[in-house]
């Protein structure tokens, strides 16, 4: 999971930590809550697909 404080976001910081994590330790898949747009479109934007999506979470919860 990243999270980034409100004030940074769209500065480069979630790119550049994502750069660095596919690169430095080959992430090939991210789960990622589907409500999240901003998330799921910042992975998309970064080369990541949408495979699949569940009715829960990786907790078990809906």
């Amino acid at each position: 999971m990243l999270l980034l404080k409100p004030d940074k976001i769209g500065k480069g910081y979630g790119q550049a930590i994502i750069s660095s994590l596919i690169k430095d330790f080959n992430i090939k898949k991210i789960d990622v809550n589907e409500d999240n747009e901003n998330a799921t479109k910042f992975y998309i934007k970064n080369g990541f697909h949408i495979l699949n999506q569940s009715e829960i979470d990786s907790s078990g919860r809906p």
